[in-house]
């Protein structure tokens, strides 16, 4: 089956036709340097690592370039009040944010351009499209005007007259119409600033993007993502400028992940519930954040809560405890037993929906369910008297690739720490109160394994080493 993604320029799912037969070429948006990042943040970093694995998974070569913006208003009045330059502001936190996300399962991008490493492309960006009628220079600033570009609104479906009505001149801007927007900032008084034709000055936010594509990518790419957010008016622009500048499709698809909501309230910094991602690896396993991440629909909004954080933790525990399981037994099975093929076609059958959920815009939520059905066939498995080392394997070999395309590690567990022992011995009393004995029996069988026996005494449980 083909991938299928939902295209936001055409508000349809389509089928993936690569430009380059094998090849995929995708841009990000990254963050903005001037703090560490939050966990809506960490959503796009997450989603988008996952769709890159997908398609190494499916054998693709996966070119993907996630840019930093290391210099902007923002930026500058962090400086200032940390009294620092803006560099070393941009590199503190162009530092943070790749600990974090490594901590979170990202790998490293093919390129991370910073915009002060680009800027003699933005400069001759910039210079074209005045050269051909987009852009007009105004006492040291520069501004496009979307009037002249064909198609503007086309990613967000409004027309130009409409976006004409909400837009506005602000004080001190020199632009000939309110939609015009700014590829080049005259500098102020005490601002950092480069040198360019129509004097000192610094890019607009959104034409960075446009002249790292081209550097890095080319004028058409396959896939170009980021935040919900993001679509207008910055990846509007984007194409305006792009297409205008190079007379060609800047994108063929366009892919947009989902808000994240607070204990069901939008997250924003009036309302105090902004929660930054190195806080929550600092108090969570980042794995368990990130299969947090996944259990969502990438398109649709995300609740965060500690408790639904709780419940995927125990869901990626079960999986994992899944997998050791099968490890466990593997030294005592042999090569060919009863119903061997039977259960090799089990497991041929989850891949094939694995895949499919996955094809179909990937579908981590769904993938998620057959990832959880194949840990339930394989203790199922365990419980025959006999088993098939082949067997165990292909189970093993299967929830490592599954959980490869999720950005999860299976880590080798050190040995659990008293506190450790004494949650799952209250989550076992739990399991048992509520009559799930087969989860009692599945900590119980955990512990064993790390050598840690229990004993039901009339006094409660009690524990010790092996």
């Amino acid at each position: 089956m083909t991938i299928q993604i939902f295209n936001t320029l055409t508000r349809q799912k389509e089928t993936f036709i690569p430009l380059k037969e094998g090849a995929v070429s995708i841009y990000v948006c990254g963050p903005t340097v001037y703090n560490y990042i939050h966990i809506g943040n960490a959503r796009p970093a997450i989603v988008f690592d996952t769709v890159r694995r997908y398609f190494e998974y499916k054998g693709y070569k996966v070119d993907y370039v996630l840019n930093f913006t290391d210099v902007d208003d923002k930026l500058i009045k962090a400086a200032n009040e940390l009294g620092q330059e803006v560099p070393d502001v941009a590199s503190k936190f162009i530092t943070a944010y790749l600990e974090d996300v490594d901590a979170l399962g990202v790998k490293e991008a093919t390129h991370n351009p910073r915009v002060t490493e680009t800027m003699d492309d933005i400069i001759a960006f910039i210079q074209v499209l005045i050269d051909k009628g987009f852009a007009y220079e105004a006492a040291g600033d520069v501004y496009f005007k979307p009037r002249t570009f064909d198609g503007y609104g086309k990613l967000s479906h409004q027309s130009i007259d409409e976006l004409r009505s909400g837009a506005r001149i602000q004080v001190g801007e020199k632009k000939q119409d309110p939609l015009d927007f700014a590829l080049w900032k005259h500098v102020k008084d005490g601002e950092i600033s480069w040198d360019s034709p129509w004097g000192r000055g610094r890019p607009g936010w959104h034409i960075e993007c446009s002249a790292m594509v081209k550097k890095y990518l080319g004028d058409t790419i396959d896939i170009h993502a980021g935040g919900q957010d993001l679509a207008f008016p910055h990846h509007e622009n984007e194409i305006a400028q792009s297409e205008a500048r190079n007379g060609k499709t800047f994108a063929n698809y366009w892919m947009h992940n989902g808000y994240i909501n607070i204990d069901n309230e939008k997250m924003s910094k009036s309302l105090g519930n902004f929660v930054l991602t190195r806080d929550l690896i600092n108090k969570h396993d980042p794995q368990v954040l990130r299969f947090f991440m996944l259990s969502v629909h990438y398109r649709h909004p995300i609740n965060f809560t500690e408790e639904l954080l709780e419940s995927a933790k125990n869901s990626l525990d079960r999986i994992k405890t899944a997998y050791f399981n099968l490890e466990h037994r593997k030294s005592s099975s042999v090569n060919l037993v009863d119903h061997q093929d039977e259960w090799m076609q089990k497991i041929t059958v989850w891949k094939q929906q694995f895949e499919a959920d996955m094809d179909d815009d990937f579908n981590t939520a769904n993938a998620i369910s057959v990832l959880f059905d194949v840990a339930k066939d394989a203790n199922v498995y365990l419980q025959a008297k006999q088993t098939s080392s082949d067997v165990i394997e292909e189970f093993q070999e299967t929830i490592r690739s599954f959980l490869y395309v999720l950005g999860i590690e299976l880590k080798v567990e050190e040995d659990l720490l008293d506190e450790d022992i004494e949650s799952l011995i209250e989550e076992r009393n739990e399991a048992r109160k509520h009559r799930d004995f087969a989860r009692a029996d599945e900590i119980r069988d955990m512990l064993k394994d790390k050598n840690i026996i229990l004993e039901d005494t009339p006094q409660g449980v009690r524990w010790k080493r092996g």
